[in-house]
């Protein structure tokens, strides 16, 4: 029994060792990842605009960037993590700073105004809408939500919502999903090198202890001293 604890003893450390292994290789590919993630972002230079407070502005406004954070916090249900707003830090390189910075882009064109000049009168669902000039209001209303064949609304979704905002939307949405990523990496590193410490330790002990038994076994047991008798 001593014998087959010992070699299960020596199994489980063998087993801990590649657990170990495993993780150091996932923490080195995903710490790779970062810095081309880090470099990514360096060259393109996105920066996010705090105060001297270190509170962030929208075009010099707390209130613009309150009303982004909101957009994202509430309407998107995304968990910003503060420590990854950082003041001295602004470019956007971490997951919440690239989603903050999707939210800014997608705040100023649901909230944003597009000029629509009809070169003749359009009637649509009986509505007649005379030739000239509108600003037409986003009104909050997202890609999907237009009625394209409007004679506003269609030309509005398009102008609103160009390929330009389209693709930056989708950039940041990488930015973010690849951070989130790398998060998790460094996660899963974590957690497989604990239960690698912890199987090498409980191999470890299981050899330790069999070892000591073995030493307890082995050793020779003690007789008495007999007197000798006379004859």
């Amino acid at each position: 029994m001593t014998t087959r604890l010992k070699t299960l003893g020596i199994l489980v450390a063998v087993i801990g060792i590649a657990f170990l292994v495993a993780g150091g290789y996932a923490y080195i590919r995903t710490m790779d990842g970062q810095r081309s993630l880090t470099a990514f972002s360096a060259a393109q230079d996105v920066q996010l605009s705090y105060n001297a407070d270190g509170q962030l502005v929208d075009r010099g406004e707390t209130a613009e960037a309150d009303a982004i954070m909101a957009l994202l916090t509430e309407d998107w249900g995304y968990p910003v993590n503060a420590a990854e707003m950082d003041p001295n830090d602004p470019v956007v390189n971490t997951a919440s700073e690239y989603m903050y910075q999707m939210a800014t882009i997608s705040y100023h064109v649901l909230n944003g105004t597009q000029s629509i000049t009809l070169a003749e009168d359009v009637t649509y669902n009986g509505e007649t809408f005379l030739a000239g000039t509108y600003e037409v209001a986003v009104d909050g209303k997202y890609y999907s939500q237009f009625d394209r064949s409007h004679p506003l609304d269609g030309p509005t979704r398009g102008l609103a919502w160009s390929a330009t905002a389209l693709g930056l939307i989708g950039q940041l949405g990488v930015g973010a999903a690849t951070a989130s990523a790398l998060q998790i990496g460094l996660g899963l590193a974590a957690a497989m090198a604990a239960i690698g410490l912890t199987l090498l330790f409980l191999g470890g002990a299981l050899v330790w202890v069999t070892g000591a038994e073995s030493s307890s076994v082995r050793a020779p047991a003690l007789r008495p001293a007999t007197g000798m008798t006379g004859a």
